[in-house]
């Protein structure tokens, strides 16, 4: 039994109010702090070189900033 299944199976033993409980643990650990945001952003910055970055730009405007009429 995979360690997600143990947990899910323990989850379904668990009373309401403790279940409530364990929800809230679950979704805190979930969020990601400032700091460890902070630290992804730091080590993705410059990932890209400076023509990298204009194609990919360039791809970006030419597929999305165009306004289909007939789309939804």
């Amino acid at each position: 039994m995979s360690p997600l299944d143990s947990i899910f199976e323990d989850l379904k033993a668990l009373p309401p109010a403790r279940l409530e409980v364990a929800a809230d643990l679950v979704h805190r650990l979930k969020r990601i702090s400032e700091e460890e945001s902070q630290a992804i952003f730091t080590r993705t910055a410059g990932a890209l070189s400076a023509e990298e970055a204009d194609e990919l730009e360039r791809v970006i405007e030419e597929g999305c900033e165009n306004i289909d009429e007939h789309g939804w």
